[in-house]
């Protein structure tokens, strides 16, 4: 215990990043306890695909998109994310909605406001993208 002390003492720096990172660790866990945006993994959510015909609502870059993209998911333009523009879901605001990012770190503040929106139904694929290429599920180019 002495030389963590005296490491800590000496490495101001790191010590305080590593505070940091701990905090915000605990921070993300708490947040997502808290929150009303729920998340889905990919099993989840293949389910909700099949069986209650979730939209899939894709936040990230034309180009990654372009690159590949759950099966029927719709992508929205960053001007429109900006300025919560959701009309392109209003028509599907009964179905489950699954935002999806490239990590589903991102995905989370747009479901919040699809909720704020008054959207009910709303959930974040757990892992994004990467998470659906981890599992080896067809993703459309």
């Amino acid at each position: 215990m002495e030389q963590l002390i005296e490491f800590a003492g000496n490495n101001m720096l790191l010590a305080g990043a590593w505070v940091a990172l701990f905090f915000m660790l605990i921070y993300s866990y708490v947040a997502g306890f808290t929150s009303g945006v729920k998340e889905v993994n990919t099993h989840e959510t293949t389910l909700l695909i099949n069986k209650e015909d979730a939209v899939i609502f894709d936040t990230r870059s034309q180009k990654e998109f372009k690159a590949g993209h759950i099966l029927g998911a719709r992508q929205i333009k960053p001007e429109e994310l900006r300025a919560k523009d959701f009309k392109k879901l209003e028509k599907v605001k009964d179905k489950p909605i699954i935002v999806v990012c490239a990590m589903g770190s991102t995905s989370r503040g747009v479901a919040a406001s699809l909720l704020k929106d008054g959207f009910e139904n709303v959930k974040v694929l757990k892992g994004g993208m990467n998470a659906w290429s981890a599992a080896s599920l067809p993703v459309s180019k």
